[in-house]
Parts: structure tokens; sequence; C-alpha cells
């Protein structure tokens, strides 16, 4: 009993309590209620449920879930060096994967860190950066599906959400999202999870870093050393999502158009892209692309703790309209519906 009173516990108690209060962090299930309901009504005004998967005919089913990302990455090949270098690690004898991966880098000139992430992976499950060969050895021999070996891109990531009607001359930005990754500065006196449990932001994501930094806890970090806590730009693993859209300009909407028009038969989703600084990002230079989404993205820029349940509701609510009425133009010009018996099929598999 007297544990439960610990400055620990009632820190951890405080940390639930934010994700309570705070729409961020709520489940799923429970924030997406209303957008299912008005999903519903755009069925019903479109006169189908899977309308949607219409929107991306380059994308299989649009790109609900479970797309090869690497298919993805293929297609804006014509975009070349705008796209992190890749390989595909098919599923093979653990051997032959891991030399497949030492081919790669021999042959790209890359030097670790990698990235590996599963090629039907969501949310930023199962990506890592790896720095060795043994680390890379180790993921491929626990990971055995089909897996993407990519360049390391440094700088600072955004989430860009494209949209282009099929008949429109250029493409828009519908929002962007300035991913900052949490770090902590060391005092010299306090622990690791100490430090976690006392900042602001990190106390909200407190269970998912005690358990990622468990061999370190009681580490005491030096006065004035940063830490880095996140080092992936994915919201559901302590990335800081904050909103973009004042970023946009005339140079850098022009170059995601032109990227997206290397990929014939996409329309609609989110690139996260890495880039050396600001400067360049607004200018449209050295963007580098490290996957795209299709139709179910998100603009991320919602979850700025800044924006109100609301605002994010009516985001969401455009996205998806947006969804439908590309998805219907592409049908006018000849794209295929995926049969909801078919979709239900494909998710089930999944």
């Amino acid at each position: 009993m007297p544990m439960l009173f610990s400055w620990r516990q009632r820190r951890l108690f405080y940390s639930s309590w934010l994700r309570l209060r705070h729409w961020e962090f709520w489940p799923p299930w429970l924030f997406y209620i209303p957008v299912g309901f008005y999903f519903i009504f755009l069925a019903l005004r479109y006169r189908s449920l899977t309308l949607f998967t219409a929107a991306n005919p380059a994308i299989e089913d649009g790109g609900v879930v479970g797309e090869s990302k690497s298919a993805i990455l293929r297609g804006l090949a014509g975009a070349k060096e705008n796209i992190a270098r890749f390989t595909l690690l098919k599923t093979a004898p653990h051997e032959q994967r891991v030399a497949t991966l030492s081919d790669f880098m021999r042959r790209k000139k890359l030097r670790f860190p990698v990235v590996l992430k599963p090629d039907a992976g969501e949310r930023g499950n199962d990506v890592a950066i790896i720095r060795s060969a043994a680390e890379a050895a180790a993921y491929l021999s626990e990971h055995r599906a089909p897996v993407i070996a990519q360049e390391y891109i440094p700088g600072v990531e955004f989430g860009v959400f494209y949209f282009r009607f099929p008949a429109a001359a250029r493409g828009e930005i519908l929002a962007i999202t300035d991913k900052r990754f949490p770090a902590l500065t060391g005092d010299g006196k306090s622990t690791l999870a100490e430090l976690i449990l006392r900042d602001a932001r990190a106390v909200t994501m407190a269970r998912f870093h005690l358990k990622k930094f468990a061999a370190r806890l009681n580490e005491v970090i030096p006065p004035g050393r940063s830490l880095a806590l996140v080092e992936l730009g994915t919201h559901c693993k302590g990335s800081l999502f904050l909103d973009g859209g004042h970023l946009v300009t005339e140079q850098l909407t022009q170059k995601i158009d032109a990227i997206s028009r290397h990929f014939n038969g996409f329309y609609f989703g989110r690139y996260d892209i890495r880039v050396p600084s600001l400067a360049d990002f607004q200018q449209g230079k050295n963007l580098r692309v490290v996957e795209l989404n299709g139709v179910t993205s998100e603009a991320t820029s919602i979850y700025d703790p800044r924006h109100s349940l609301w605002f994010a509701y009516r985001m969401l609510f455009r996205q998806w309209r947006l969804a439908f009425e590309i998805g219907r133009q592409n049908v006018l010009l000849g794209a295929k519906v995926t049969p909801l018996s078919v979709l239900l099929r494909r998710l089930r598999g999944r």
C-alpha cells in the first residue's frame, strides 16, 4: 500500500490522467467513433462503402492497410533523387537476407545506421534504426516476413499530406506535420527514470519510455548531456507532432506535386520526408521521401497539442470527403473500386 503513494506511482497516475484528458492519446477505437458515423454518411451519399479505394488506382485498395511500402516507393522511381535508397529483403533463409542487406549497403556505399522495417507495417511498429551488423542479423532473425532495408536520412522530419483531383492542373498540400523528437538533458543527479517522470512531455508517454529504456533507468545522465527519447517520427512511439501548415510555400508545393506526378495513379496520401533543414524543406530542396502512405493515412498535424478535438474531426471529415470525391472522379475515368467482400477478406487476412 505505501508504494501506491510513492513519487513514482503518483507520476504514473498523473501520466494516466493526462492521457485521459488529452484526446491525442485516446485509443483509436474511441477517437474514431464520430469519424465512423461520418464515413457512413459519405457512403450513403456516394452510394458506395468502398468508393475511397479508387482514390489511388496505382495502390492496392487505394492504400487501406497492409499495402507493400516497397511497391509504393518503386512507383516513385521517376523521382529517385528524392527517394531514400532502399531494397526489399524477401522471405528467405536468414543467411541469404543478411547477405542481401550487406550487398545493398556495399552497392549503395552505405554505412550503419540503416533502417529496417516491415514491408507491410503500420503505425511505426517494428521500425528500427540499426547501428551494426550484429543488430541487423538479430532483427532479421526475429522478423521473417518481407522487410525493407533503407538508408538512414539524418535531419528533420515532416509529414506532408497531398491530394490532387484527377483533372486538376496541380495538386495541393492539405496539411504538414512538423515532427519533433523529445529529448532529456541530464543534471548529474537524477536517474533516467526520474528525468522521464519529471518531464512535462515525456511523462505523457511514461510507461512506453520506461519500458523502452528499462536497462538504463537507474543511470544518472551527466549534466548538460542530451539523451534522445525518440528517433522515429511516429506519434504512438513518443514523437511530438506540431501543425506545420504555416510552412507551406510555393516552392514546396511545386516540388511535392512534381514528385507525386511521377507515380501514375497516385492522388491522395501522406509523405514522410526527411530533409537537412527547415529552410531546405520550405524551398523544396534536398527532400528525401522515406515513406508514402495511401488513402487511410492521416493528416497527423491534428495531433498538435494546441488543437481541439473539434479541429481534429473537421480535418478528418474533410480528408474523407476528399477521398470519396477523388475516388468518384477516378471511377468516372475507368478506375475500379474494390468490392466490400474482397476488402473485408483482405483485412481479415492481414
